[in-house]
C-alpha cells in the first residue's frame, strides 16, 4: 500500500502513538481520520493535518461501524490503525482487597473489545472496495498490542490480559480476512515516550529507558509510526505480532 494518497483511520488519534501515526500518514499524503473521546486535541490535529476529527467511544459497536461508514463514505477505507488504550495498574489482590471486576472488564472493552469493533466495522468496509495493486489489496488492519502481552508485570494484570488478546486475534483474523485481500499485523511496543511516561519526572524516564538493552532509551512514538507506515508498504507482512521494544523483557516489576 502506498501511504500516498491512501484514507487512514487512526484510534486514539489525538495524541501519543496515535498521533504519531496521523503524522506521518499525512506528511506521506495520506488522508486521515482521527477517532478520539478527546474532542479538543483530536479536532486541533486533524485540523492542523488537512484530515477530519470523530468522537468515538470504540466499546460502542454500533458507533464504531457508523463513524468508520462516515469515514469511508465517498472514498476509500484503505488504512485502519488501532491505538485507543488504557493502562491501569491494580493486583489480582491489592491493599483493598481483590482487583476491582469493573476495571479489569473496563480495560478489557477499551483494548481488546474496541479493537475488535474497529478492526472488524473496517475489515467489511474494505471487503466491498475494489482492490489495487498486483495482490488485490483491499486493506491493512494494525493492531497495537504490547510487550505485556508477553510479559505483564506486577499490576498489569488487566492490561496484560487485554493486550494478549490482541496478539491472540491477530492471526485467526489474518486467516479470515486472506480471501479478501485484507492483511492484519499487530505491533507490541515496549517503553515508548507517551503521555503516560511524559508525566514522570526525568530520573523516572532515564531509569525507565536504561532498562532497554539497545538503544538504552525510551522509543519515539514517531517510531512506531515509522513501523506502521513500513506495514502498510510491505505485502508480506501479515498475521504477525511484532515486537518493538528494544530488547527488553520485562521484569516483574
Amino acid at each position: 500500500m502506498d501511504l500516498n494518497g491512501c484514507h487512514a483511520a487512526i484510534t486514539g488519534g489525538a495524541g501519543g502513538l496515535g498521533a504519531a501515526v496521523a503524522r506521518h500518514v499525512a506528511a506521506a499524503g495520506g488522508h486521515v481520520a482521527i477517532l478520539d473521546l478527546d474532542e479538543a486535541r483530536g479536532a486541533a490535529l486533524a485540523n492542523e493535518l488537512g484530515g477530519t476529527f470523530h468522537a468515538l467511544d470504540v466499546t460502542d459497536a454500533g458507533a464504531c461501524a457508523e463513524v468508520l461508514g462516515t469515514v469511508a463514505q465517498g472514498g476509500r477505507l484503505d488504512l485502519m490503525v488501532n491505538c485507543a488504550g488504557i493502562a491501569p495498574g491494580a493486583k489480582t489482590v491489592g491493599k483493598s482487597g481483590a482487583h476491582d471486576p469493573g476495571l479489569f472488564v473496563k480495560t478489557v472493552a477499551i483494548n481488546l473489545t474496541g479493537t475488535f469493533n474497529c478492526a472488524s466495522a473496517a475489515a467489511a468496509l474494505m471487503a466491498a472496495q475494489d482492490g489495487r495493486g498486483p495482490d488485490g489489496e483491499r486493506g491493512v488492519i494494525v493492531n497495537t498490542a504490547s510487550v505485556a502481552a508477553y510479559e505483564g508485570q506486577v499490576g498489569q494484570v488487566a492490561y496484560a490480559a487485554s493486550k494478549g488478546g490482541v496478539a491472540g486475534m491477530t492471526l485467526p483474523m489474518a486467516r479470515d480476512l486472506a480471501g479478501l485481500g485484507i492483511r492484519v499485523v499487530a505491533v507490541a511496543p515496549g517503553l515508548f515516550l507517551t503521555p503516560m511516561l511524559e508525566g514522570l519526572p526525568q530520573e523516572v524516564q532515564d531509569s525507565l529507558g536504561a532498562q532497554v538493552p539497545y538503544p538504552s532509551r525510551l522509543g519515539h512514538p514517531q517510531e512506531f509510526a515509522s513501523l506502521v507506515g513500513h506495514i502498510a508498504a510491505n505485502p508480506m507482512l501479515n498475521g504477525e505480532v511484532i515486537r518493538l521494544d528494544g530488547a527488553i523483557r520485562m521484569a516483574p516489576r
